[in-house]
């Protein structure tokens, strides 16, 4: 499972999929409806907000709003109807981890998007979250070849 802190826009069509499948995961645990992944990594930040299910569907109404942008019909109405005002801190470290993580993925299976995303000095972040200073997030599996892949 791999909950993108990084803006939605930097996925391609496999990994905005991707992420709307995990994120609907995502969603199905926090409510407690399934006995599987409930202590995974990647939903530490969300179980530490006041609302975790709210916090998880305003994260997936703006995975929807990329695909509309894209011109793809995501069902929104697998959103659950539960709000979560406010960011979630993200660290820098953690942000530009996973952009280095998406590049290595994109270098394969998308070249053209590679070289695009690979020019980007400043990363987004996903609107449902706040960039703050720091080093790679504690919950995060790193894999040591992360930064090497770009």
């Amino acid at each position: 499972m791999r909950i993108w802190s990084i803006h939605p826009c930097y996925l391609d069509t496999k990994g905005l999929v991707a992420l709307w499948r995990e994120g609907l995961l995502a969603q199905k645990v926090l409510q407690g409806d399934t006995v599987g992944y409930t202590n995974h990594p990647q939903l530490t930040r969300f179980k530490e907000t006041e609302n975790p299910v709210g916090a998880v569907a305003d994260y997936l109404g703006y995975v929807a709003d990329e695909a509309d942008n894209r011109g793809y019909n995501f069902d929104k109405s697998k959103i659950v109807k539960s709000i979560c005002k406010g960011k979630i801190p993200v660290t820098l470290g953690q942000v530009e981890y996973e952009f280095a993580h998406l590049l290595g993925k994109l270098k394969q299976r998308s070249p053209d998007l590679y070289i695009r995303l690979s020019k980007i000095m400043e990363i987004e972040v996903h609107p449902k979250f706040e960039k703050i200073s720091g080093n790679v997030e504690n919950w995060e599996i790193i894999k040591e070849n992360i930064f090497k892949q770009t």
